[in-house]
């Protein structure tokens, strides 16, 4: 068998940035041969129904060994990295027996003075990247996880299970990795993405999220005869940008806050683009949020002419109602965890996964550890200890499936 650490350090080296201006999927032609570079190794370790549609997604099959009768668990994991950080010609650094010093990258210094969870691997094996790029442990971690334990669960056929699927999604990372998965043809009866962070993470309640577009037209003409006539785009768009409440903001939350967050901003005198991202837990505090921006944008307007659109679309909702009577698929991850000497941590995803729109489409999803930590830059890193762990946690849910359907009455 591979080693997790081994196919993890040779799946970063696939650059698989997504791109949110993209219309198609998926949205960047790297993911796609990074999909069928996976599929092919699905059906080198064994696994059966191995597909990639045309959109980029990877299903496969280990099929039952018992003639008991089990629900089937799927396994989720994304192919893409965030385009917020380059993602291209990733070099992974193995610091081995790492000594809770400063880690000295290129251009920067990884240490434990900013990032203090570092101590808590001290002496263990850590990968990062050279400093230069992002790692991709978000999600190449998970995907890595999810291949070794099938591969150990087919070299260790002795070990019980029921039907297993998997699959790799693309473009999670721009807010459309569920837009065109098919959920009858992967046919789970729920699943769990590996796509979370620390070891022991369990969770399942995300944000509700919405994105804000906000365009306003001005008016150019030469700044020495300007005088009551220039309208200046980008100075109405650093209005609107003041006018929300500045400690709303992602650096100034935590814990169950939501937030406005300005992604980017792009003006000059006839044209300023605003785009937004709202987040909030609770649906009427996330409701409230978006008519908080749609009643600024009418004050604007009677100020301004007309001269700003705006356009908010729902990104994905609070998965956590779908769970109200799916409490054992918490509990079966839970007891996994324990078994595997794993202390869970549950608590609210401060973003979202596949798995918040999946829950809403008929397959129940809540989100588990992969290991990494400082997601979406160059200071990111992942214990190897971590993904060990994963990779028998998803083993023990297997396990634990069997026991729990077999007793149940």
């Amino acid at each position: 068998m591979r080693t997790v650490a081994d196919r993890f350090l040779e799946y970063v080296k696939h650059h698989t940035t997504s791109d949110e201006t993209a219309s198609c999927c998926p949205s960047t032609p790297q993911q796609m041969d990074f999909a069928l570079f996976l599929a092919q190794e699905c059906k080198q370790i064994g696994l059966q129904n191995v597909s990639v549609d045309q959109n980029g997604y990877v299903m496969a099959l280990l099929p039952s060994n018992t003639s008991k009768s089990l629900p089937t668990v799927g396994f989720i994991a994304h192919m893409d990295t965030s385009p917020d950080a380059f993602g291209k010609d990733v070099c992974p650094q193995m610091i081995e027996h790492y000594d809770g010093n400063e880690i000295s990258l290129k251009g920067i210094t990884l240490s434990p003075k900013e990032f203090p969870s570092l101590l808590h691997y001290k002496g263990e094996t850590l990968i990062t990247s050279d400093g230069t790029t992002l790692l991709g442990a978000d999600d190449k971690a998970g995907i890595a996880e999810i291949l070794t334990a099938m591969e150990y669960l087919i070299t260790h056929n002795e070990i019980p299970h029921g039907n297993i699927k998997i699959a790799f999604t693309p473009d999670e990372e721009i807010g459309k990795g569920a837009n065109l998965f098919n959920v009858s043809a992967f046919g789970a009866d729920f699943a769990y993405t590996i796509d979370g962070g620390k070891i022991g993470e369990l969770e399942y309640e995300n944000f509700n999220a919405a994105r804000a577009n906000i365009v306003i037209k001005g008016k150019s003409v030469h700044p020495g005869t300007a005088k009551n006539a220039m309208v200046n785009a980008g100075l109405i768009a650093a209005e609107i940008i003041s006018a929300f409440p500045p400690l709303q903001t992602p650096a100034h939350t935590e814990g169950y806050e939501g937030f406005f967050h300005l992604c980017s901003c792009k003006s000059s005198v006839s044209e300023a683009t605003l785009s937004y991202i709202i987040r909030d837990f609770d649906k009427t505090a996330f409701e409230n949020r978006k008519n908080w921006i749609e009643n600024l944008i009418v004050q604007k307007n009677e100020q301004y002419e007309n001269r700003i659109s705006l356009t908010i679309y729902d990104e994905y909702e609070n998965m956590l109602s779908q769970f109200e009577d799916k409490q054992y698929i918490i509990d079966i991850a839970k007891n996994a965890m324990l078994q595997c000497g794993i202390t869970p941590i549950i608590q609210p995803i401060r973003g979202g996964t596949d798995g918040a729109r999946l829950s809403f489409m008929g397959l129940p999803c809540p989100n588990l550890f992969a290991g990494g930590h400082n997601f979406h830059g160059p200071y990111e890193y992942i214990p190897v200890s971590s993904m060990e762990k994963a990779t028998e946690l998803i083993v023990s849910i297997c396990k634990n499936i069997v026991s729990a359907f077999s007793t149940a009455p």
